[in-house]
Formats: C-alpha cells, structure tokens, sequence
C-alpha cells in the first residue's frame, strides 16, 4: 500500500535527518564533501569545536551511515557517504508524491 510505502521510506531517511539537526554536524559534513576526505585534525581546524567533540559527532556521523573511514597509515580520514541517504530521499520523496 502507498501509505506503507511512505512511511517505510520515512523509517529509512530519519537517522539522516537525526544526525543533521546539530548544526555543528551540519558545519563538518560540509567541510568534509568540500574537500572530499578529512582527518580529525583538519576538521578541528575548521571549526571552534574541540577534538574531543569533533570526534563525537564524526562517531555518530559514522552510525548514521552518512560519512565512512578509510584508515591511512596511523590517520583516519573521513569522507562523505551520502549515495545511500540521497536514494532513500527520492524513495521519500517518490512515495509523498504518488
């Protein structure tokens, strides 16, 4: 049924709308799809987050599927993951429009 479809599709996109009602989480995943891969420390530089914090929310980032971690020599560098959330988005916007 359609109202199934809708709101199976609402189910799927909300961490990603969880994840980016914090604007600071907002700020980093613009930095990181600015300059495609980022460490801890370049993303701190960015913002008057402390390490500690940026660290957090890059953690739940991570959960959330909306960036991934590719480990380079003792850095962790992060980058957008943003192909799943944009397809569960049009499923979203496909079922509120039929």
């Amino acid at each position: 049924m359609e109202k199934e479809r809708t709101l199976a599709a609402f189910a799927a996109v909300m961490p990603a709308f969880a994840i980016f009602q914090d604007a600071r989480r907002q700020q980093l995943m613009t930095e990181i799809c600015c300059k495609e891969e980022l460490t801890v420390n370049e993303l701190t530089a960015t913002t008057s987050l402390s390490r500690p914090a940026v660290s957090h929310h890059l953690k739940l980032m991570l959960d959330a599927g909306v960036i991934k971690v590719r480990q380079v020599g003792v850095e962790r560098r992060y980058s957008p993951n943003l192909v799943p959330v944009i397809a569960q988005l049009k499923e979203l916007t496909a079922a509120l429009e039929s």
